[in-house]
């Protein structure tokens, strides 16, 4: 591929801009990764550290109890993170 030639100085003339970009990057025509890491996420991991902190600190909370509230958090975690990809199917 040729690429377009610069003129003499390297740089663009003020007031203009290459052909075919603003800012240096082309618009994806697939969908855009989102940031690693989601609200949800930070939600799960504090509530289960409290979990682990009532678990470790209380004689009422033995370990099946423990499981069974990280198996209902899990579930509640997993459920809300099908409800926001469901959201954006019908965007593409």
């Amino acid at each position: 591929m040729s690429t377009p030639e610069q003129p003499a100085g390297g740089s663009t003339p003020t007031g203009s801009t290459p052909t075919g970009s603003g800012y240096g990057f082309q618009p994806v025509a697939g969908a855009r990764l989102p940031i690693p890491g989601n609200a949800e996420f930070l939600v799960f991991f504090l509530i289960w550290v409290f979990l682990i902190i009532v678990w470790a600190a209380s004689d009422q909370v033995d370990a099946g109890l423990f499981a069974t509230l990280t198996t209902i958090l899990t579930f509640g975690y997993l459920l809300s993170r099908g409800i926001a990809k469901a959201s954006r199917v019908l965007e593409q």
